[in-house]
Formats: structure tokens, C-alpha cells, sequence
């Protein structure tokens, strides 16, 4: 068996084929020069931050936006209200004396501080139509910070 193997390995054959190897095995054969990846390495970096960042900046914005889609709903279920809202119905959230009232009546028609129009979707959350004029989120619920 020993023999038979010997006799395989030693064939012309064999030599033969070492020369389409992928590595030298010769010190007669051309040097390896490992390639200067440093472009690539650059351009990759570069690629991967910005389109992380780009990633993170629309995450902050969706977040900064579910914050005041919560805040302001939170601000509608708290207000007083002496109805009750229809889903898809247009309602108007106003301020009198340091309280919240959510009203059918709308700003035009009543001379109150209007914070804003409102709409209930079907899952019961209400959909900012439009703010009161000079009604600015961060004033009315404090500064997010990131």
C-alpha cells in the first residue's frame, strides 16, 4: 500500500500541476506583493458613516416624532371634554384659564387660545390637522434632548 502511494506522489504528473498553484514553490518564482488595500479600506469607511449617519438622522427624526405625536395625544385625552369624539371626526383642543377643553366649535367661531385641530383615526389616536397660530410643541411640552 506504502508502495503504491509512493509510486502516485512521484508520477511526472504531479510536478507538473504545481506550477497552476496559487502560491510559489519555488524561490525562483515571482515574490508576493500583498496589494495596498488602503483605498478600499478609505472609501469603505468613508461609505459605512455616512450612511450610518444618514440612518441615525432619520431614527432621531422618527423618534422626535412619535414623542410629539405621544405628547400631543396625551394632551388630548387629558383635556376636558364633555362629549363623545366620533372616530374621524375634526375637534379643536383650546386653552381657557389653565385648562385643556377639546371642542366641536371651531377657532374661528370662538375667541380662545386654539391650540389645535384634531382628528380621532380608528385606533383612537388623534392626528394633528393643524396647530394654533404661535402654538410651537416644544414650548408647549419642554425640550426633547438626544
Amino acid at each position: 500500500m506504502g508502495e503504491e502511494l509512493f509510486a502516485i506522489m512521484s508520477e511526472p504528473e504531479t510536478k507538473l500541476s504545481r506550477a497552476f498553484l496559487p502560491y510559489p514553490v519555488s524561490t525562483l518564482s515571482p515574490p508576493i506583493i500583498p496589494n495596498d488595500l488602503t483605498s478600499f479600506k478609505s472609501r469603505g469607511i468613508s461609505q459605512v458613516e455616512r450612511d450610518l449617519r444618514q440612518k441615525l438622522q432619520e431614527i432621531r427624526e422618527t423618534y422626535l416624532a412619535t414623542i410629539d405625536h405621544f405628547n400631543w395625544n396625551k394632551l388630548v385625552y387629558e383635556a376636558e371634554i364633555q362629549f363623545e369624539p366620533v372616530i374621524g371626526g375634526i375637534y379643536h383642543l383650546y386653552e381657557m384659564r389653565g385648562r385643556k377643553l377639546l371642542s366641536m366649535i371651531g377657532p374661528d367661531e370662538w375667541p380662545q387660545k386654539h391650540l389645535a385641530t384634531v382628528r380621532l383615526n380608528m385606533d383612537r389616536q388623534w392626528k394633528i390637522v393643524e396647530t394654533g397660530s404661535g402654538v410651537d410643541s416644544r414650548e408647549l411640552f419642554g425640550k426633547v434632548e438626544m
